[in-house]
C-alpha cells in the first residue's frame, strides 16, 4: 500500500520536473513512512514519484518505481494483488524471471505480455500508473469497485496524477479552481460523486476503468461493471455453499501478507462473520479492535467483547467520548483529502490499530451492500412505489413537491418534496433517502463557493441515467455500491487509514466473491437480515446474528447539545440554508476547514477555526 503521483507531458525539458515530483512526494509521506523514491524517464517526458508501506517483500527489492531491466516499461503502483502468486506461476512458465517477491512486479510484467487487458486479471485494490518509454504512453488503472483512489489533472500542458487530491495541488500545476458540479454534488450527497473532484481541472480515473495517456490526450475505458443476474431461477446451485466456498477463498486471500493482519471488530454481523472464517482457515494470534463508546446505547463492546473471548482472539479496544471526539475532529479535519460527511470513525479505530502495531486490517464494508443490510432495502423500493402512484396525479405532484420543498419545517421533508418534484424513478428516490441538502439548498451553496455555479448544468453531478436491474432490490444494492460506498465509504476508508500508514482492507468486495454473489436472485441474496451471510457463515454467535441492524455512529446530535455546542457555531451564524441536523453542520464545517486548509478561493465568509460519525440515511 503506498501513495503514488507523477507528471506526463508532450513537451520534455519546458519546466522542472523534479522539484514538482517531489512536492508531490512529500504530500503523500502519511501514505507510505518506510520508503520512498522518484524516477524520471530516459526521455524526460515521464516522472514518478512513490512512498512505500511496506506489506509484502519488505526488502529493498520492493523499493518503487520499478522498472524493466530494460528500462522500456515503468510502473507506480498502489493497492494489494491478492491473485498475484497464481499470476506469477503464470508469468514464470512463460519464462519471466522474478527479482522480488512483491506483487507490484508482477502486474508489471503481466502488462509487459498481455498488455492493457491484463488488468480484469487483477484480483484485489490497486491504482497504479504504467509509462512505456519506447511508445511514449502511460497507462493509469483503477480496480472494479474504487477501493484505490487516483486523480489527475489533464487538458493543455502536463498530465499530473496522484492517489490524492492534495498531492496534485502541491505539484504548483494545476489552477486552485473550484468545480461547480463536484462542489453541487458534494452539498447533495454529502462526498463528491465520481469522476468530479471539487476542482475545476482535477478528475478521477472511474472504477472500474483504465485511462491511456498518448500525445496529450486521454481516452478512457470500462472494463468491468457490475452485472445481476436474472431473478426468475437461481443461476447458483447451492447459493449458501457457494456463498461460503467464495467468503472462505476471498478472507483466506485478503490475510496474503509479509506483516500480521488485524481486523477491525464491531458487535455486527460483518466483521464477526470475517473473524469466524479467519479461525476457520485455521488463523491463529488474531489481532482484533475496536471502539466502544461507554454510557451510550449505541455501544457495542460488549458485544465485541464476548465475540473477541468466543473465537480467543487478541482484543483491544479505544474508549471514545464527547470531549476526545471533539479533539480527533479537529485531526481528522486536517486529514482529509476532500471533505466527507463521514469517516472520523474510521479515521480513530485506524490511529488506534497502527498505535497498536498493525499495518494492515480488514473491515467489513461492502456487506451491507451486498447481503442487503440497509433500511434502504426496504424503504426505498416501497416509497418509490408510492411515488409511481402518485405521479398519476399529474402536474398537481409536482406542485405539491415545490410547496413541500419550500415550506416543510424539516430536512428529510424537504427532500421528499424535492423528490416530487422530478420524475418518478427509483434512484430519485434512493438519493432522496440518502441526501443532506436538496436540491435548491445544493444550489444555493454552489453558488455561494464556486464562481459561475448557476450557470452550469449542475444536476448531471449526480444524476446518472436510469438503473436496470432484475429487481427493485437488485437497484438499491447497486445504488448503494456504486454511489454512496464507491464516493463515500470506500473514499474515507482509504484517506483516513492511510493517514495513519495503515492498510484497511475489505473481503467482502472480492472480485471472485462478488462474481459468485452477483448470480444470485435477490430473493435469496437480500433476504432480511442478511440472512444468507448468516446461514452461510454459522459460527456467528446468537448474540451477533439476532439483534436488529445496527450502524455504529457517534451521538452527535446528542454531543452537539453538550459538549461541541460551539463547534459548528459559525455555520449556523453564516449558512445560507437551514441546519438543523448535525449532518448538515458536519457538511459545511467539513467544506468551509478543507478551503482554508488547501488556500482556496473564494473563501466562505466565514470559516470555523476547530480545535464524526456515519450517515446512512438522513
Amino acid at each position: 500500500m503506498c501513495g503514488i503521483a507523477g507528471i506526463v507531458t508532450t513537451e520534455p525539458g519546458r519546466f522542472e520536473m523534479p522539484p514538482a515530483l517531489g512536492a508531490m512526494r512529500d504530500a503523500l509521506r502519511h501514505r507510505g513512512p518506510d520508503d520512498s523514491g522518484l524516477w524520471q524517464s530516459p526521455s524526460g517526458a515521464a516522472g514518478f514519484a512513490h512512498t512505500r508501506l511496506a506489506v509484502l517483500d519488505l526488502t529493498p527489492a520492493g523499493r518503487q518505481p520499478m522498472s524493466t531491466p530494460d528500462g522500456r516499461f515503468t510502473i507506480a503502483f498502489n493497492g494489494e494483488i491478492y491473485n498475484f502468486r497464481e499470476l506469477r506461476d503464470e508469468l514464470e512458465e512463460q519464462g519471466i524471471r522474478f527479482q522480488t517477491r512483491t506483487d507490484t512486479e508482477v502486474v508489471l510484467w503481466a502488462y509487459c505480455v498481455r498488455g492493457e487487458s491484463c488488468v480484469a486479471q487483477l484480483r484485489g485494490m490497486f491504482a497504479f500508473a504504467l509509462w512505456d518509454e519506447r511508445e511514449r504512453t502511460c497507462l493509469f488503472a483503477r480496480d472494479r469497485f474504487g477501493l484505490k483512489p487516483l486523480y489527475y489533472r489533464a487538458g493543455d500542458g502536463p498530465l499530473v496524477f496522484a492517489s490524492e487530491v492534495r498531492a496534485i495541488v502541491a505539484s504548483g500545476l494545476v489552477a486552485r479552481e473550484l468545480d461547480p458540479q463536484g462542489v453541487y454534488g458534494y452539498f447533495r450527497s454529502g462526498s463528491v460523486p465520481e469522476p468530479h473532484t471539487l476542482l475545476r481541472d482535477v478528475r478521477c480515473v472511474e472504477a472500474g476503468h483504465t485511462v491511456c495517456w498518448r500525445d496529450g490526450r486521454v481516452a478512457a475505458r470500462r472494463y468491468w461493471d457490475l452485472c445481476f443476474g436474472p431473478s426468475a431461477a437461481a443461476t447458483v446451485p447451492d447459493p449458501v455453499a457457494a456463498t461460503r466456498a467464495a467468503l472462505l477463498d476471498s478472507v483466506a486471500h485478503h490475510f496474503v501478507s509479509d506483516v500480521p493482519v488485524g481486523v477491525f471488530l464491531s458487535g455486527g454481523i460483518d466483521s464477526t462473520a470475517l473473524v469466524a472464517l479467519a479461525r476457520s482457515l485455521g488463523r491463529s494470534d488474531l489481532h482484533t479492535v475496536s471502539m466502544t463508546l461507554p454510557g451510550s446505547p449505541d455501544d457495542e463492546g460488549e458485544a465485541a467483547r464476548r465475540t473477541a473471548a468466543h473465537f480467543g482472539t487478541l482484543h483491544e479496544e479505544w474508549p471514545m467520548d464527547a470531549v476526545r471526539g471533539r479533539e480527533m475532529f479537529g485531526r481528522f479535519l486536517e486529514a482529509a483529502d476532500q471533505p466527507s460527511i463521514d469517516g472520523l470513525n474510521t479515521f480513530v479505530i485506524s490511529g488506534f490499530a497502527r498505535e497498536r502495531g498493525l499495518k494492515v486490517a480488514l473491515s467489513g464494508l461492502g456487506a451491507d451492500e451486498l447481503f442487503g443490510g440497509y433500511r434502504s432495502f426496504r424503504d426505498v423500493p416501497r416509497i418509490a412505489r408510492w411515488d409511481r402512484w402518485l405521479s398519476a396525479a399529474g402536474p398537481v405532484r409536482s406542485r405539491l413537491g415545490r410547496t413541500v420543498e419550500r415550506l416543510a419545517p424539516g430536512p428529510r421533508s424537504r427532500r421528499v418534496g424535492d423528490m416530487l418534484g422530478r420524475p418518478a424513478q427509483l434512484q430519485a428516490t434512493w438519493s432522496m433517502f440518502r441526501g443532506i441538502f436538496t436540491h435548491a439548498e445544493s444550489l444555493t451553496l454552489a453558488e455561494r463557493y464556486a464562481a459561475g455555479a448557476a450557470g452550469e448544468p449542475l444536476e448531471g453531478a449526480v444524476c446518472d441515467t436510469p438503473v436496470s436491474d432484475p429487481t427493485a432490490a437488485d437497484a438499491v444494492s447497486r445504488l448503494e455500491l456504486t454511489r454512496y460506498m464507491r464516493n463515500q465509504l470506500l473514499r474515507d476508508s482509504d484517506v483516513m487509514s492511510m493517514a495513519w500508514g495503515l492498510e484497511l482492507r475489505a473481503p467482502f468486495l472480492d472480485a471472485g466473491l462478488v462474481d459468485t454473489l452477483s448470480r444470485i436472485p435477490a430473493a435469496i441474496r437480500l433476504r432480511a437480515g442478511k440472512r444468507l451471510l448468516l446461514d452461510a457463515v454459522p459460527e456467528v454467535p446468537h448474540w451477533v446474528a439476532c439483534p436488529p441492524k445496527r450502524c455504529f455512529q457517534f451521538p452527535l446530535q446528542q454531543w452537539l447539545g453538550a459538549e461541541w455546542q460551539d463547534v459548528f457555531a459559525d455555520v449556523d451564524r453564516s449558512a445560507p440554508v437551514p441546519t438543523e441536523t448535525w449532518y448538515r453542520k458536519w457538511c459545511i464545517c467539513a467544506f468551509d476547514r478543507w478551503l482554508e486548509k488547501l488556500r482556496l478561493v473564494p473563501a466562505p465568509a466565514a470559516a470555523p477555526a476547530m480545535s464524526g460519525g456515519s450517515a446512512h440515511g438522513h
